[in-house]
């Protein structure tokens, strides 16, 4: 005989564990939004850090909490001790959810970190590829150069590894018109440490978009 399926107990259960937790979601979205509100213009208050009750949630990749923050009117862009914001913290993280809320509620796209990077250089370089598509499609420069001479494309090659997810992000930069001969600060070029990494994949990607 065929295995009985679930019993209608088992449905009702189910069923119930779903909605409590989604109306779990709901309170602590709740919570947030008055908690805020009682507080008024202290949403962005800062702890010793620096950090924003924002900023923090988006450390922690809590997306609920910062979801019911941005509603609430936290600021997207305040920075902390050490020049993190919201913004940039969810695009260097990969923190995607929060990140798309963070730009559909001003997020500066030309801010910068304490390297003086975009949000778009240590995100090509940690291999978030999604992450990358996203700031590409908001706008962000492909071609920012930061503190230590370095674009989002020479980031990708020389601290990336080469592999699958790094490839991707090269082909999104070329394709999105990033300099593919913009050499860093020691005059080497993005072709240059391709060839001295043996990333073969990534070398014939540069050199199909003009890379010499």
């Amino acid at each position: 005989m065929p295995a009985a399926g679930p019993g209608p107990t088992h449905c009702f259960r189910e069923n119930h564990e779903r909605t409590s937790l989604a109306r779990c979601r709901d309170e602590r979205r709740c919570r947030v939004r008055q908690e805020t509100h009682c507080r008024g213009a202290k949403i962005d208050a800062r702890d010793g850090s620096g950090a924003t009750a924002l900023l923090v949630a988006t450390h922690g990749n809590q997306v609920e909490v910062a979801k019911a923050l941005i509603e609430a009117g936290a600021d997207v862009n305040a920075k902390d001790n050490i020049e993190d914001s919201p913004y940039l913290y969810a695009g260097a993280r990969g923190h995607l959810e929060i990140l798309r809320m963070t730009l559909a509620h001003g997020a500066d796209l030309k801010s910068i970190n304490r390297y003086g990077g975009t949000a778009l250089i240590p995100a090509s370089e940690r291999g978030h590829v999604e992450t990358v598509r996203t700031l590409i499609e908001a706008g962000v420069d492909v071609d920012h150069v930061n503190k230590l001479g370095w674009t989002a494309l020479l980031e990708a090659i020389m601290l990336g590894d080469g592999g699958e997810r790094h490839q991707q992000i090269v082909a999104l930069l070329v394709r999105a018109g990033a300099d593919v001969n913009l050499a860093d600060g020691n005059g080497v070029t993005p072709l240059q440490h391709a060839r001295s990494g043996g990333y073969r994949k990534i070398e014939a990607i540069l050199q199909a978009a003009g890379a010499h």
